[in-house]
């Protein structure tokens, strides 16, 4: 493949836009258009500027998560990613989303960033340098949140295999063989987090620790509360695996970058530029659950609406010189983190884990102009923006 997206048709919808060669050309001929735009391919609306995308993540009563005939993927309905899934505070809106988001949400602040920094590396440092880097980008940010979670270090290799396994049930391109690989898996790590949670306790200063110090009055063993840690293993597995990934991509693009990667400070700069300029969640959807006007569109319920945040990171409007890359911006703004009762408590956790994965892969001597020739592409996905390095 090309790494320098500068000749490419279009992608073929705004879904296929996640993970063409460079979707931002078409992004921007959609922010050109209505503000609410009906895509007869795809049956559903499509927003794309940033002020309409506001709007629809902060509709939360009349636009939802989830479809309301369907709380859980029709797929897994009935199996332990089903119950997994149907638990996560992400995938659910009103009392179900607000039983256990403020804990999770106080516990995520109190993080030391600092300790979680340098755990980070240590436990990067553990991740074999023969695997192959496109695995790598998984492995290192997952296995620091199962350390950070309290899992034993001899554990963390297969926490991350079941994670992975597990993220398959959240695709709807999934087999079902990976879908029931997904259950497997949900099953071992809720088994697993029963035993650290009702055994001793969690030693001091790990995210268990904090959340169930957050919980006021809820049972430890509550299934809810163990879904929602397994639910932070999930979000970090993607999303944190294309930030560290797109940073890549970032760097073979820019050399001019490279001296910043000598310092913390610069790496982080870099990782949260790369979260706005090439984040690793193109699009999310809401559905709506009764008539609902959003920009001057009248949505009747049971529509959905796709939400293209990487599209609304680079309005104009939004962010100045939206297209350069600029890890110094005197005020970076960015959907992809979500916005709202719905946006993602876990920011400053994942730009950490991928600063800390990014140095570590650069320590080790990646060669960055050797992987550029070399050149990459995405992994099949409806949402997501995961780099393969070839």
């Amino acid at each position: 493949m090309n790494p320098s997206p500068t000749h490419y048709a279009l992608p073929a919808d705004p879904v296929a836009a996640a993970t063409h060669a460079d979707p931002y050309p078409y992004y921007a001929t959609l922010r050109d258009g209505p503000p609410l735009a009906w895509n007869e391919k795809l049956r559903l609306w499509v927003a794309s500027r940033a002020d309409v995308v506001e709007q629809v993540l902060q509709a939360h009563g009349a636009l939802r998560v989830r479809p309301a005939a369907e709380p859980v993927t029709r797929a897994i309905a009935g199996s332990p990613a089903g119950e997994v899934f149907g638990h996560l505070v992400r995938m659910n809106d009103g009392t179900a989303h607000q039983a256990h988001r403020p804990a999770l949400q106080r516990a995520l602040a109190g993080l030391d960033l600092d300790a979680v920094h340098a755990a980070a590396l240590q436990v990067a440092q553990r991740v074999p340098r023969e695997q192959a880097l496109s695995d790598t980008l998984f492995s290192m940010p997952v296995q620091t949140v199962a350390h950070l979670l309290g899992f034993a270090d001899e554990a963390l290799p297969q926490v991350d295999r079941w994670m992975r396994n597990f993220v398959a049930c959240l695709s709807p391109l999934s087999t079902p063989d990976q879908l029931q690989r997904a259950s497997t898996a949900a099953a071992e790590l809720m088994t697993r987090f029963e035993i650290l949670a009702a055994g001793t306790p969690p030693r001091h200063g790990t995210l268990l620790a904090a959340v169930l110090a957050q919980s006021a009055g809820d049972a430890p063993l509550s299934r809810s509360l163990l879904a929602n840690l397994a639910g932070l293993l999930s979000q970090t597995c993607d999303a944190t695996a294309g930030l560290v990934g797109n940073s890549l991509v970032a760097l073979m693009r820019e050399p001019s970058l490279l001296p910043s990667t000598g310092t913390r400070d610069g790496l982080q700069a870099i990782v949260e530029e790369t979260a706005r300029h090439d984040p690793s969640v193109h699009n999310t959807r809401r559905f709506a659950a009764e008539a609902v006007t959003i920009a001057g569109t009248e949505l009747a319920a049971g529509d959905a609406v796709l939400v293209l945040l990487a599209s609304a990171n680079r309005d104009p409007a939004f962010n100045p010189e939206p297209d350069r890359f600029m890890p110094v911006r005197a005020r970076r703004r960015m959907l992809g983190f979500g916005h709202g009762m719905h946006a993602c408590p876990g920011q400053a956790l994942a730009c950490t884990l991928a600063a800390a994965s990014l140095r570590t892969l650069l320590h080790r001597g990646l060669d960055l102009d050797a992987q550029r020739l070399r050149g990459w592409s995405y992994r099949p996905s409806v949402n997501g923006r995961i780099p393969v390095f070839h």
